[in-house]
């Protein structure tokens, strides 16, 4: 009797399992990836434990585990990210141009600390800080040798508190001190707005931060009060940020009830079709939109919205191809996880993901669409547009290449350094539109130049360096040596004059760089107008009629 019931009983169990199966099935793969994951952390529990109980030298348990976070973020895309307690308020700056100083850029000159770009209306400004003045003291401690990421530390703080600072100043005999009361910095979207001509606005958004939407209508508004009959709208290096930001801005151009992104997902539940909500301000004046290589993620879906719809004309370089949306999730100890959740698909059904950071090649890197494989699909007129790639421009512009002297004079700070010195030397400058490097200015950056180091090497001479060793190792060099020689003093000969060779385009980061210092960055985009390509090309579209309604019609 017992061994019968034993058998009822093993047998009960077993009909159990396989009716759990049978109902099951469709969760199997749930139940393995949970299997999976489970064992996993188990592993790396363990693993942890055991290397920081037994490793030969201590170990910082938070650094090596946060070596390790980063490591598997990486794995998967550059946007999915770990964000640590310490780092909450530099991502809450980044999502909302928000924090608590005096409103300044600072960067590293060598042992030093500088001031390298004073906001405008901010405690820095307000306190007459100027770009190039050196930072010697915050609140008593010398930041000589200090990194940037440590002053920064110092200058922020909760809005109305002072701070106290000591400076050096080009001119000044002695340091300078300063006390400064730290505000609530709002670094706005609309970097600059106003008129070109009697015509046309311009409009320049740096980000879609919180608010970025209100900024952009507000200047729209303005500017038609102003006589605004068209619109140049640049988002040249605009990285992106908030998707409901894109969505408002798209709403202010197209019809109400407008697609402007659909986004899709693993969790079916979370994808979403975003549609315009509110009324537009205008939906038929004659419009530009400017991108480059660097207008990426928001700036991507809100020029896609305009060309999808023919809406206006996209005029620049091909935009960088981020069609992938982030999600921030809570996590313990007021850590936050950043992931990436879903791709987005603007409104004529093409992602413009560039990258596919799922399928990796030999050495490990992730795939980049090739452009043969680009699907095609239509615009609202027809016109024939492409995914996976960017957001490719209706009139497309080359790329600016500096040339390699302006490179070192830029990058080794002698443009920068110069502007210094004549903010020194002169109290005022005419606008940003008709200050011009005279000759007698170009003349004196010469001579300030004239014992500084700004030589470089030119991939010619790269070449010829590695021809030399090679031929040395070979001994054939000796027998061309002379020839060698003389094609090096040509080629010497050739740089020197390349100061005078590219003057202009010398001259135009000059004016930039001795502007910004009595305009900040409003007459940095001012005094660009005139030698500005893409927007040079954005005023002959506009002011040719047909052209502007023949790009978009049907391919």
């Amino acid at each position: 009797m017992n061994k019968m019931k034993a058998f009822f009983l093993r047998s009960r169990r077993w009909l159990a399992v396989l009716m759990i199966g049978l109902m099951s099935l469709g969760s199997l793969a749930f139940v393995n990836n949970y299997f999976e994951l489970s064992k996993n952390i188990e592993i790396f529990t363990s693993l942890y434990r055991e290397v920081n109980t037994y490793y030969v030298d201590e170990i910082d348990p938070a650094k090596f585990m946060r070596t390790g976070i980063d490591a598997m973020m990486k794995s998967l895309d550059p946007y999915t990210d770990y964000i640590s307690e310490s780092e909450i308020e530099d991502f809450r700056f980044m999502t909302t141009g928000q924090y608590g100083g005096i409103g300044s850029l600072i960067s590293k000159k060598e042992d030093d600390v500088i001031i390298a770009d004073p906001y405008e209306g901010f405690p820095a400004q307000k306190a007459d800080l100027r770009a190039g003045d050196i930072l010697l003291e915050v609140e008593g401690q010398s930041m000589k040798g200090k990194s940037t990421e440590d002053v920064s530390k110092l200058l922020k703080g909760q809005p109305r508190t002072e701070v106290k600072i000591k400076i050096s100043r080009l001119g000044e005999p002695k340091p300078l001190e300063k006390v400064l009361i730290r505000e609530e910095i709002k670094v706005e979207s609309v970097s600059f707005s106003g008129m070109i001509n009697e015509e046309v606005g311009y409009i320049n958004l740096s980000g879609f931060r919180t608010n970025a939407a209100n900024e952009v209508l507000k200047a729209f508004n303005d500017l038609k009060k102003q006589g605004m009959k068209k619109l140049v709208f640049d988002l040249r290096g605009n990285l992106g940020g908030s998707l409901d930001e894109a969505i408002r801005i798209s709403g202010i151009f197209v019809p109400r009830g407008s697609v402007v992104v659909d986004t899709k997902g693993k969790v079916k539940e979370w994808d979403k079709t975003y549609r315009t909500t509110n009324e537009p301000s205008d939906v038929n004046m004659p419009m530009v939109v400017l991108i480059d290589g660097s207008s990426a993620s928001a700036s991507e879906i809100v020029s896609g919205v305009v060309q999808d719809y023919d809406r206006g004309v996209v005029i620049g370089q091909k935009s960088f191809g981020k069609g992938l949306v982030q999600t921030v999730r809570p996590l313990t100890y007021n850590t936050q996880v950043k992931i990436t959740t879903a791709k987005y698909y603007i409104p004529s059904g093409r992602c413009i993901q560039a990258i596919d950071y799922s399928e990796k090649d030999a050495n490990n890197r992730p795939v980049k669409k090739a452009d043969s494989l680009r699907t095609a699909f239509k615009t609202r007129n027809g016109r024939v547009v492409y995914d996976a790639g960017g957001v490719s421009p209706d009139i497309a512009t080359d790329v600016r290449q500096l040339n390699n002297i302006t490179a070192v004079l830029v990058g080794k700070r002698h443009v920068f350094d110069y502007a210094t010195i004549y903010r020194s030397k002169h109290a005022s400058i005419s606008s940003p539109e008709t200050f011009k490097i005279t000759d007698d200015i170009y003349n004196d950056f010469l001579a300030y130049i004239k014992d500084k180091d700004y030589d470089y090497t030119t991939e010619s001479e790269k070449l010829l360096n590695d021809f030399k060793e090679k031929a040395t190792k070979e001994q054939y060099f000796d027998a061309i040596s002379a020839e060698y020689d003389a094609l090096m003093e040509k080629k010497k000969r050739d740089k020197s004059q390349d100061i005078q060779k590219h003057k202009d385009e010398i001259k135009y980061f000059l004016e930039q760089e001795i502007v910004s210092r009595y305009y900040y960055q409003k007459g940095r985009l001012r005094a660009s107008f005139n030698d500005d390509v893409e927007i040079k090309e954005a005023l002959a579209v506009l002011n040719d009629e047909a052209k502007y309604k023949s790009i978009l019609k049907p391919n």
